[in-house]
């Protein structure tokens, strides 16, 4: 890419796509180009390719889906592997269709086997079976990816997927409903200290360890994969397993998270821990040696970086 590349971001007002936005305006990328849900329906393969067809980019990161956390996972299980089935597919085929010069599918750590060895190595795809409550999330990224292989493989596209671990920050979901575990934690602790509460209730044992990575980190890895040198790019694409992990490579139990949590946002009250409600994948940790070998590594503490969301949720009024 150059500062003239013609950039189309899908998805660029959520929680990777905004990150993914800021850092292209960093370096410098001008051409830019971004659509809001009424005004382009991703959903719709005639809207998507009438919008190709006008605007042409050479460059697309598909940030677009939709994501949620357990409960929301569990509670529309349909409109989870519709959804993301459907959009992924349209930016794709339409993507080649155009001629777009590369494209970067993002996905997810949960395309990993619930019982997956750790750390989880690329290749541990398709190796077991999925964790349940987030199974038809899962199996639409698994597509994603099996769809960007397959037209590269016949059409020779450069396609490339990245599965990012747990992400946070600016613009996340903080809706304690459909959010993932880090934002309900920071929303959860806030209301609580605000309103003196004796006592926070988390989900599930605390026992599964989870790993986080800030989603200005994640735009960062992006943009250095979409702009590496064709001799590197194309090795990955012809990997067995073309897709590469970004994590921070650390993790830590959801009761060391919780502790953490409540210790920035400053609440003083008990920490109520749900049995009865699930845990999710026991761990969730990414191998990211394919990642780092390439020469990239993350910069944002956990703890830098729940500060820095937090103030954030408050001076917008988010939580």
């Amino acid at each position: 890419m150059n500062p003239d590349s013609k950039i189309y971001v899908a998805g660029h007002t959520g929680l990777v796509g905004s990150a993914v936005w800021r850092r292209l305006q960093f370096k410098g990328y001008g051409r830019l180009i971004g659509r809001r849900h009424a005004e382009l329906d991703l959903e719709r393969q005639s809207e998507v390719e009438a919008f190709f067809d006008k605007e042409r980019p050479e460059y697309v990161f598909l940030a677009a889906a939709r994501v949620g956390g357990i409960l929301a996972n569990s509670t529309y299980p349909a409109e989870f592997i519709y959804s993301n089935l459907a959009i992924q597919t349209n930016i794709i085929h339409a993507s080649w269709k155009s001629g777009v010069k590369r494209l970067l599918f993002l996905g997810s750590s949960c395309i990993y086997p619930r019982e997956c060895p750790q750390p989880m190595k690329e290749s541990f795809l398709l190796s077991g079976p999925l964790e349940s409550t987030n199974e038809p999330y899962a199996v639409a990224k698994i597509a994603g990816i099996k769809t960007c292989q397959a037209f590269n493989r016949q059409y020779g596209t450069k396609f490339y997927s990245v599965m990012p671990t747990n992400l946070y920050g600016p613009n996340d979901n903080f809706d304690l409903e459909t959010s993932h575990v880090l934002p309900a934690l920071i929303r959860k602790f806030h209301e609580a200290k605000v309103s003196r509460s004796e006592s926070v209730e988390v989900w599930g044992s605390g026992n599964p360890r989870r790993e986080f990575l800030h989603v200005d980190d994640l735009a960062d890895a992006c943009l250095f994969i979409m702009s590496l040198e064709d001799s590197s790019f194309s090795s990955l694409l012809a990997d067995p397993f073309p897709l590469v992990n970004v994590g921070w490579g650390e993790d830590l139990s959801v009761k060391e998270l919780a502790e953490l949590v409540r210790a920035i946002v400053g609440y003083e009250g008990q920490v109520v821990f749900n049995r009865e409600k699930p845990d999710g994948a026991p761990r969730k940790l990414l191998d990211v040696s394919r990642l780092t070998a390439l020469g990239w590594q993350p910069g944002i503490s956990l703890e830098e970086g729940i500060r820095d969301t937090y103030r954030w949720a408050v001076e917008e009024r988010r939580i």
